[in-house]
């Protein structure tokens, strides 16, 4: 699991690169409860968390380079 902290300190393409990462296996993880083949469910709320982590300090560069 990244902390915010450590996120701040990639590059946007590493931070779109780890999105897109994120969310196929979001997807995956989806996919696996759907045929009930998945044995970890709490690691479906610990990808959102980290989805939501990305997009945050996304959002906040792109607000930061607005005001400039």
């Amino acid at each position: 699991m990244s902390k915010a902290s450590e996120l701040r300190t990639k590059t946007a393409d590493e931070l779109t690169t780890m999105l897109l990462d994120l969310r196929k296996e979001q997807f995956n993880l989806r996919f696996q409860r759907a045929t009930g083949q998945q044995e970890s469910f709490s690691r479906i709320h610990v990808v959102r968390r980290e989805i939501a982590r990305v997009k945050t300090v996304m959002t906040e560069r792109h607000r930061s380079a607005g005001k400039a």
